[in-house]
């Protein structure tokens, strides 16, 4: 005998499949241009291999999991800042709640190169 799921039951299903969607995509918020960005940059320093291809893109993605692209873009405007020289630059230099924002940005570029370069083959 086949047991049929009542209609309340799967609409229940379906409402909670729909809801999880979003919840996956905000696990993983880089936009498209900038993941663009990280690979081709990655692959320049790696070598234009299918294989840094593919280790470029594992790396960005582990470090999506880790690091929200809002606290990434900040890291990367502060080490961007850094760069630089003179008075301006001197407070992104020296000022720890910067310090801490690109301590996180290292921390998850350390897990991803585990996860994607160590870790492989």
């Amino acid at each position: 005998m086949t047991r049929r799921i009542p209609e309340a039951a799967l609409a229940a299903i379906l409402t909670a499949a729909v809801w999880a969607a979003p919840a996956r995509a905000e696990e993983n918020d880089y936009p498209t241009d900038a993941r663009a960005d990280y690979v081709f940059g990655c692959m320049a320093a790696n070598g234009q291999t299918r294989e840094a291809l593919e280790k470029c893109s594992c790396s960005l993605d582990a470090m999506a999991a880790i690091l929200p692209y809002d606290k990434y873009v900040q890291a990367s405007t502060i080490l961007s800042m850094r760069q630089g020289i003179g008075q301006r630059t001197t407070a992104f230099k020296s000022t720890k709640m910067f310090d801490d924002r690109v301590a996180d940005l290292r921390r998850a570029q350390a897990e991803a190169e585990i996860r994607c370069y160590r870790g492989a083959t």
